[in-house]
């Protein structure tokens, strides 16, 4: 069976391996990216099947990586979790009209981010 690809995007590099060594044991495979510009491009040559998107990031932030991937017709069918502090309401009403799938606010637990995960993917 082949393992979906999940891109995380965030610029905490701790909080990104730690995301990463749970996707990984729960048989996922994992491509990273630290900030907004890179994320981009990792969309574009890795093609992942989901991506977590964090919202504060270096170079292009969360949001318009957001948009660019959802009103392009190649990528606009890759859900997309924004992964935030920001829990203000306004930031997650951003976030819906950015065109994400779903928004989970840090701290988080490791088992609603995965839960989120399968029902995205239909698992």
């Amino acid at each position: 069976m082949i393992k979906k690809r999940i891109l995380v995007v965030d610029d905490e590099i701790d909080l990104v391996e730690m995301v990463s060594l749970r996707l990984e044991a729960s048989n996922f495979q994992v491509i990273k990216a630290y900030d907004g510009e890179v994320g981009l491009a990792k969309v574009k040559s890795d093609k992942p099947d989901l991506i977590i998107l964090d919202l504060m990031l270096p170079i292009i932030d969360g949001y318009k990586v957001c948009r660019m991937l959802k009103y392009d017709e190649e990528y606009k069918n890759i859900p997309i979790i924004i992964f935030t502090a920001k829990a203000q309401n306004v930031d997650k009403n951003l976030g819906e009209d950015s065109g994400a799938d779903a928004y989970i606010t840090k701290p988080f637990e490791s088992v609603e981010l995965l839960e989120k995960i399968l029902q995205l993917f239909k698992l």
